[in-house]
């Protein structure tokens, strides 16, 4: 992978947790809980996106390209894991960019849009707020996000310049 490519994936239904924590740093991430292998190999095939799966049998099919097996069950350990292999080139100002929902980019938003969207004390509190064009789910820093950026923090030493791990 070239330095400057920030690399996108298609995530296989047993990586649910996985493909919403790439979204939180920030990677286009797509993740669908009812596609079956073919259409997911096709999707992988026809997009040129990075595989992620924990099947094996699914990167044996017969046109699969880049990808990443993941082995352990464990969300955190299987981010570790992805971020490694792929020398992900991880950045606080691309956390929380995507909608964990459903992956498209978020807007900022003006404190008088979110009126009556979001609770008054945090429309009142929160310094911004970042929406999604698509689905109307409204981001604001709460008190979750001190944890994802410890998180964040910890794998930053996965990515580049940090551990490797062998990607195929």
């Amino acid at each position: 992978m070239a330095p400057e490519e920030v690399p996108t994936f298609v995530v296989d239904v047993m990586l649910g947790r996985l493909a919403r924590w790439l979204r939180v740093l920030g990677f286009d991430t797509w993740y669908f809980r009812e596609m079956d292998d073919r259409e997911l190999v096709a999707l992988h095939r026809t997009t040129g996106r990075v595989l992620l799966t924990r099947d094996t049998r699914l990167v044996l099919c017969r046109g699969v390209g880049r990808h990443v097996l993941i082995t352990s069950d464990c969300w955190e350990d299987q981010l570790r894991q992805v971020a490694a292999a792929l020398s992900l080139d991880i950045r606080r100002e691309r956390m929380l960019t995507r909608c964990l929902l459903c992956n498209r980019p978020l807007e900022r938003l003006a404190r008088e849009d979110v009126y009556g969207k979001v609770p008054d004390y945090v429309a009142g509190a929160a310094a911004a707020f970042h929406g999604c064009g698509s689905c109307g789910k409204i981001y604001w820093a709460g008190t979750h996000r001190k944890r994802m950026e410890e998180v964040v923090s910890e794998l930053c030493s996965y990515g580049k310049g940090g551990k490797k791990a062998p990607v195929a």
